[in-house]
């Protein structure tokens, strides 16, 4: 017996299915080294969920981006809260509330380093595809 509300499953499944068509908007455009990290278990984090990956430039950094915002709002009818990094398209951040998508260039996010930052989250690494 699960002691989950309806609230409870209608959320895990929105955030579910933002999650899987996120993660398929980033190989889409060739994205690559995709990893979770789920932040919910740790007071104060920003979201409940980090979805990371990486491109080899600027302009697919970008292109990785847009697809993700433009893929959500056809599929979902999501629009992102906010986002930021288009000017030099090295991080770009997309806000969808519980979810945050960190798009980096590859050695910007060596430099970052998120995953040890958030060392305390549950790290997911997914396979990369061709």
């Amino acid at each position: 017996m699960t002691n989950k509300t309806p609230e409870t499953t209608s959320t895990n499944d929105v955030i579910t299915q933002l999650r899987n068509q996120i993660i398929e908007s980033i190989y889409d455009r060739k994205g690559y080294a995709v990893t979770l990290l789920d932040l919910s278990e740790i007071e104060g984090a920003a979201a409940s969920e980090f979805i990371i990956c990486q491109g080899n430039s600027p302009t697919q950094v970008s292109a990785i981006a847009d697809n993700i915002r433009e893929e959500l709002l056809e599929k979902l009818g999501r629009k992102p809260f906010n986002y930021d990094g288009y000017r030099n398209s090295e991080w770009i951040v997309i806000d969808y509330g519980d979810i945050l998508v960190h798009v980096f260039r590859k050695d910007v996010r060596e430099h970052y380093n998120l995953e040890d930052l958030w060392s305390d989250a549950v790290v997911t690494t997914l396979p990369d595809r061709d």
